[in-house]
């Protein structure tokens, strides 16, 4: 049923009976500080405690009694501001795996700290997989669905479209089991929440018959790509473009679902060589724009190897990341991808922007989901690297304004310089998923600087 005015209001007040109550302490809290990072390094913080609780009814008693901010972290893979605090953060990797399944329906609920890459496994033993999954498998579940994190595919949706159900620990350790028919204002929010309405610890997702897949991949003119666009997204299952900066060329990657029982698995050792040869031409041409695009041109057609790969859905999908990146994300309304991507790839060769790395090109199916960058239209996803060492600010203040000219929404878990005041007319649900917060987390216990910032919260 339907979470009712007077059940908000309740809610609200055992949220903020919770943040009276005194911290606990344990052996599975940090008794000192101990720093975090995220994967790029970009986002950082000393917490006063991180806590990793082996049981959820051991997060609920630490909710109750812990005070100031809390932020959940799972891999650390978003490059945005979302976990940083100087008060509590609290890891649920120790509550990580599979808890049941429905062969009938094909769903299977897992604890939210299971990292992605451990999921593929044992859905193939009841025989079910993932509809779709992202090309980097390291975050958690949790982490994923709070940021609407997503494969390609336009008949296919994020992670958090294919949520069925989940456990919500609120502020005072109260936990809701939500749903489509139970709590649905607060199932539809939490889909994608940013960690901001309480911390997830199980979800249930809408799965498929277990399945193969074949992927290709070929170097081809940029434009030529664009071009053909209609036709390879309407023939392939999975399809997007990598497209190099500072040349006329892109690597395009096409999956499909296959019976051919062979297994052709993927290259070791990831994309680090391929990433170090781009490097070196940049740096070795960079003052030469005309070399440098024909020595990219030329290396990426004739001296890279592209090879296939045949195996289970999950281990063609997952692609392993062996070089450190920032990373900034738009979703645009798909019909604009193309030209939005063309301009992005002109402002980077006209203005000499500083980057190396390939600009990858994705379609999403729309969704229903509060908050998720898909709510509501069909959009293609535009992202947009800097090598670790390398400084972003720059390349990205170039870059940006170019997805805002086309109604763009970023990606909550990629870095962007947007606040409440320029997100709320993108999303047309904004207001419903502000109510829900500030019903179940009045005080705030679950918002940083950069949420307040977001959510237009002082």
């Amino acid at each position: 049923m339907s979470l009712s005015r007077r059940e908000l209001i309740k809610l609200a007040g055992l949220a903020g009976a919770g943040g009276l109550l005194g911290r606990i302490s344990g052996a599975t809290a940090a008794t000192r500080p101990i720093a975090w990072r995220n994967w790029s390094g970009a986002q950082a913080a000393l917490p006063a405690q991180r806590f990793a609780p082996a049981s959820e009814d051991e997060l609920a008693g630490w909710l109750r009694s812990a005070r100031g901010v809390v932020r959940p972290v799972g891999s650390g893979h978003s490059f945005s501001a979302l976990v940083p605090t100087d008060d509590n953060i609290v890891s649920l990797s120790r509550l990580s795996g599979l808890i049941d399944h429905d062969p009938a329906t094909l769903q299977a609920q897992f604890w939210a700290g299971t990292p992605m890459s451990q999921m593929g496994e044992p859905l193939k033993q009841v025989g079910q997989g993932l509809v779709n999954m992202a090309d980097i498998d390291y975050q958690s579940l949790a982490g994923a669905i709070a940021t609407s994190t997503h494969g390609t595919g336009p008949r296919f949706g994020s992670y958090s479209s294919y949520v069925t159900g989940l456990r919500l620990l609120t502020a005072d350790g109260q936990a809701l089991d939500c749903d489509a028919g139970n709590h649905p204002e607060v199932f539809n929010a939490a889909r994608c929440s940013l960690g901001a309405l309480g911390l997830v610890t199980r979800v249930r997702m809408q799965n498929r018959k277990a399945f193969r897949l074949h992927s290709r991949q070929w170097v081809a003119d940029t434009n030529e790509l664009l071009e053909q666009l209609p036709e390879l997204i309407h023939k392939h299952d999975h399809f997007e473009l990598n497209a190099l900066t500072h040349a006329d060329v892109s690597v395009a990657l096409a999956m499909d679902e296959t019976d051919n029982p062979e297994t052709i698995t993927k290259e070791a050792g990831g994309d680090g060589t391929k990433i170090a040869l781009l490097q070196w031409i940049h740096q070795q041409y960079r003052h030469w724009p005309r070399m440098r695009a024909g020595m990219l041109n030329f290396i990426a057609r004739h001296l890279i190897d592209f090879p296939d790969a045949l195996d289970d859905s999950f281990r063609v999908f997952a692609n392993v990341r062996d070089q450190r990146f920032h990373e900034m994300e738009y979703e645009v309304p798909a019909e604009a991808g193309a030209a939005c991507l063309r301009e992005v790839l002109a402002k980077i060769r006209d203005s000499k922007v500083d980057t190396f790395f390939p600009l990858e090109f994705r379609h999403v199916k729309a969704d229903d989901v509060t908050l998720s960058m898909f709510q509501g239209r069909d959009s293609c996803a535009i992202s947009v690297h800097q090598f670790y060492t390398m400084d972003y600010h720059n390349v990205f203040a170039q870059i940006e304004p170019i997805f805002w000219k086309y109604d763009g929404r970023p990606h909550w878990g990629k870095l962007h310089t947007l606040n409440a005041r320029q997100l709320q007319p993108l999303y047309p649900k904004w207001k419903d998923f502000i109510d829900v917060r500030q019903a179940l987390d009045p005080h705030g216990k679950f918002l940083n600087p950069h949420l307040r910032s977001l959510f237009g919260i002082s």
